[in-house]
């Protein structure tokens, strides 16, 4: 692709993956979004359902706080029409005092009401953030491989990142806004009434003007700040994406057009963010202005109703007091609602994706091995991607336990899948692959992942030390039995090498180690595991010459008397093997031991074998 100026159009809608097809997978996301099926806020239901007690004791003290703030203006109307006269009268300050007194207790029990609130909501939604992040990243972790193939590490990071953020604003900030607004409101109009009835109704007469604009506001910032959402996560899965494959686009020159991209998919962002900010510079100034002129127009009536002496000075100040108390809250809406869309779309998507079911299912009753010995069986095994092709048309195939056999054959053949199919990453469409007789979908993934173990090419490293990389599969394993694997796979003089040996931390996925050393600590991994079958998918591949020598000379030992299948265009990997199967479009065309393919002089293992030999040369 060119990085010169693309279109307009192109420039708005990225053709490349990263952001194109993300964009759709938003898209789609949304259309599918369990909200209207109840699916946000049935998660939120759950999450507060252990909470109950806590949260009407929060009601109960927000209750309280209002009460205390709700009647310091009517204690201030108390004081000017029963409290200042007996001072003209006789200079008897005690009603006056008695009054100032009772203030300044609703006014302590205000402040440790609010101060018994923050802190207790605070907890309450740390807690509840504490186990929307667990379930997320458990659930993320149990869905297959087919999930994450379509679902972005930029997506799943803003699931984690943005979304719950949204909603920590939300339980932080918007709840307690919204209930303190509603009792104010509901209060306030309540108290007008009670004071004068006709000054009343004139200073509630703006209600329907603000029941419009509020309504008008709800419905514009709906789409508004979801709109927000969607365009930060794409921001965040093309500056994850980008960085993640920043020696890729280093070496295609990507820079330039990577940063095209970026600041549209920013720019979008940008005018998001601009779009909710105009209905926010909209509505609250439009509150403030009824505001104002309902406060002018009830001190001008007031005013003459006291002049009149239908009411008293007292009662209009009261008044002028609760009316700010009054329009303030609506400002308190709006911030509620900007966190609660925002709040709104994060919980449709993180519900989204709870809801979505693993492609490798638990048994629900499942069978426990009691012995394993390894071997494999595929009966009848049809698998497919999508429905378009089969991989593996129809596959019957047995691996003896203790039986080292090659999977070679062109790109495409279906030797990964058929390692992923034993692994169980996905299941056959039809058939079933069995480990000791037993089907895989009878045993957990816990006991299957005991047994069968896979080292693929990526061979990733996570941050820590090599010792922690090495036990990782056993975490309990003594610094001996890392050392022991270490050196059965050639391991040790390298590591040992290092500036703190075992203990040298591997940097972000291993960036410290070359790949044939990342290639070794991985195996090392592998082996400490001690699985009964052990699959290697192009695992030597990193390898230079020397370092493939060491672990070809470690796997003679280390994979005797255990099932092994080894994937590999290494033709030298192959000749540890005892059997090697030949695939072509997920059939096996070739099945026999790797001399005795070779000496029959014909076939396909015959003629990789003789280019080989001659790429050697």
């Amino acid at each position: 692709m060119s990085t010169g100026t693309a279109p307009q159009d192109e420039q708005r809608q990225p053709s490349w993956r990263g952001v194109a097809h993300v964009d759709d997978d938003e898209a789609a996301e949304r259309e599918r979004s369990p909200r209207f099926a109840g699916g946000s806020g049935a998660l939120l239901r759950e999450l507060l359902a252990p909470y109950r007690k806590a949260i009407w004791i929060l009601i109960g003290v927000v209750l309280v706080e209002n009460a205390a703030r709700l009647s310091i203006p009517y204690l201030v109307k108390v004081g000017i029409d029963s409290g200042i006269p007996p001072i003209r009268a006789s200079d008897d300050l005690s009603p006056l005092t008695l009054i100032v007194g009772i203030v300044v207790v609703a006014a302590v029990v205000q402040a440790i009401a609010r101060n018994f609130f923050l802190v207790r909501s605070g907890l309450l939604g740390q807690n509840v953030l504490y186990e929307v992040r667990r379930r997320v990243f458990r659930h993320f972790q149990v869905l297959s491989p087919a999930f994450h193939d379509d679902y972005t590490s930029g997506r799943v990071i803003s699931r984690q990142t943005s979304d719950v953020d949204a909603i920590y604003e939300m339980l932080e900030t918007g709840f307690d806004g919204l209930v303190t607004a509603a009792l104010t409101l509901v209060g306030t109009a309540g108290l007008l009434l009670f004071l004068d009835v006709e000054l009343g109704l004139v200073a509630l007469a703006c209600g329907p003007f603000l029941f419009l604009i509020t309504n008008w506001f709800r419905k514009s910032s709906t789409t508004s700040y979801r709109n927000t959402r969607e365009k930060v996560a794409l921001v965040i899965v093309h500056f994850v994406e980008s960085m993640g494959g920043v020696q890729a686009v280093q070496a295609f020159r990507r820079e330039p057009r990577n940063q095209e991209i970026f600041d549209d998919v920013n720019d979008q962002y940008r005018r998001a963010n601009l779009h909710a900010f105009r209905l926010v510079a909209l509505f609250m100034p439009g509150i403030k202005l009824i505001g104002n002129i309902t406060i002018a127009v009830t001190l001008l009536y007031g005013g003459y109703l006291a002049y009149e002496g239908d009411v008293t000075v007292g009662v209009l100040a009261a008044f002028l007091l609760y009316l700010r108390q009054f329009f303030e809250p609506m400002m308190e809406i709006s911030q509620f609602y900007n966190t609660f869309q925002s709040a709104s779309a994060a919980l449709d998507k993180l519900a989204g994706v709870l809801r979505e079911e693993p492609g490798v299912p638990e048994p629900t009753e499942p069978r426990r091995l009691q012995e394993t010995h390894g071997g494999l069986e595929f009966d009848g095994v049809r698998f497919s991607y999508t429905d378009e092709r089969d991989v593996i048309p129809g596959l019957d195939l047995t691996i003896p336990a203790g039986q080292t056999i090659a999977l070679v054959g062109t790109t495409g053949a279906g030797k990964t899948t058929l390692a992923k199919l034993a692994t169980r990453f996905y299941d056959p469409v039809a058939g079933a692959v069995r480990l000791d007789g037993v089907n895989l979908r009878e045993l957990t993934a816990d006991d299957l992942r005991e047994r069968v173990v896979m080292v693929t090419q990526e061979n990733y490293l996570f941050s820590g030390t090599i010792a922690d990389n090495i036990r990782f599969g056993r975490p309990e394993a003594s610094f001996d039995d890392v050392e022991r694997a270490a050196k059965a796979l050639g391991a040790h003089d390298f590591i040992m090498a290092l500036p703190e040996g075992y203990d040298t931390d591997v940097a972000n996925r291993g960036g410290r180690l070359s790949a044939g050393q990342r290639q070794l600590v991985a195996f090392a991994r592998a082996f400490l595991a001690d699985p009964a079958v052990l699959i290697l998918d192009e695992a030597t591949s990193s390898l230079d010459v020397p370092s493939e020598r060491l672990v070809q000379q470690a796997l003679r030992t280390v994979l005797a008397g255990r099932t092994a299948v080894i994937i590999a265009h290494r033709l030298s990997t192959v000749e540890i093997a005892d059997r090697v199967l030949v695939m072509e479009h997920g059939r096996i065309v070739e099945d026999g031991s790797p001399a005795d393919l070779i000496d029959s002089g014909e076939g396909r293992f015959s003629d990789l074998h003789d280019a080989w030999l001659e790429s050697l040369a």
